[in-house]
């Protein structure tokens, strides 16, 4: 008999604003509606508890970020994936004494703490002053075992590295995962990158054959200096990169995908691009320049 491992993941996506409790009470409410639908992995955006603070230089929101110990929203999000039986990656502002990383907490289906990733890529352009903010991650990239699947489990401008794709995949991730919060250039408000950042992900999905999972937030947020419009279109895409689901650009959203992840992965065997790579010649991927 052919094995089967059946697991139902869901993207959702929202708008937020400076009332904490309601931002956590409002994943909430889309975790539940996922549930509900039989999702058993449920991914909320980057950095939902507050606006995207990274508009601006202030350092004022360094006081938005909390140890993992004890982290409010961690604790509070161990219990509802506790109580539905789910597993959840859980964006936050972390301190590590006087350190600062943007972190995913992964939140086991009976509400224990599998483990955490910091963010690796750290971006820095008008609107997203990240660097300001954050070291970049010292963790290395991770897969994380849960009651359902192996994930992989990335933040947003890690999302255009295909390297890091490929390092999860190497590391036996079965799902990929981008919680991610981005939206209109507020220097070049012509650009929509919308497409180009759907498209990278789908390579991602097909390149390494299996299912992924972009969480992206909406709404229009007013920082001391931008505007900017975040464009949502989360999206679940399948082990050849299709889009599965697909979130509108304004709209509160939960998306939902099955997938047998047992047959996914003899479709990524069959299909031998692991079987195939050619590792001894990656080096020019080790340095800045390609000299390896």
């Amino acid at each position: 008999m052919i094995a089967m491992r059946n697991v139902t993941v869901a993207a959702t996506q929202m708008a937020c604003d400076w009332d904490r409790d309601a931002n956590v009470a409002r994943a909430e409410k889309l975790m539940r509606e996922a549930a509900r639908r039989g999702a058993n992995i449920v991914l909320p955006q980057e950095l939902f508890e507050t606006p995207y603070f990274c508009k601006d230089h202030d350092p004022r929101h360094f006081d938005l970020a909390r140890p993992l110990e004890g982290h409010p929203a961690v604790e509070h999000f161990r219990g509802v994936a506790r109580e539905l039986g789910i597993v959840v990656p859980i964006s936050v502002f972390e301190r590590a004494g006087n350190a600062f990383f943007n972190s995913v907490v992964i939140v086991d289906a009976d509400g224990s703490v599998v483990g955490s990733y910091r963010k690796s890529h750290i971006p820095e352009g008008p609107g997203y002053h990240e660097k300001f903010y954050f070291s970049p991650g010292d963790t290395g990239f991770k897969v994380f075992e849960t009651r359902f699947a192996k994930l992989g489990v990335a933040i947003c401008w890690d999302q255009w590295f295909p390297e890091a794709a490929r390092a999860m995949a190497l590391l036996g991730a079965e799902i990929l995962l981008y919680p991610t919060a981005i939206g209109s250039e507020p220097q070049a408000p012509e650009l929509d990158s919308s497409g180009h950042w759907q498209r990278t992900m789908q390579g991602h999905a097909a390149a390494n054959v299996m299912p992924l999972l972009a969480s992206n937030r909406i709404g229009v947020e007013r920082g001391e200096k931008y505007e900017m419009t975040f464009y949502g279109s989360s999206f679940i895409a399948s082990p050849t990169g299709e889009k599965l689901a697909e979130a509108d650009r304004a709209s509160e959203a939960v998306l939902t995908a099955s997938f047998d992840l047992d047959e996914v992965r003899r479709y990524r065997q069959a299909w031998g691009v692991f079987r195939d790579r050619r590792p001894d010649l990656y080096y020019p991927i080790l340095s800045f320049d390609g000299r390896g």
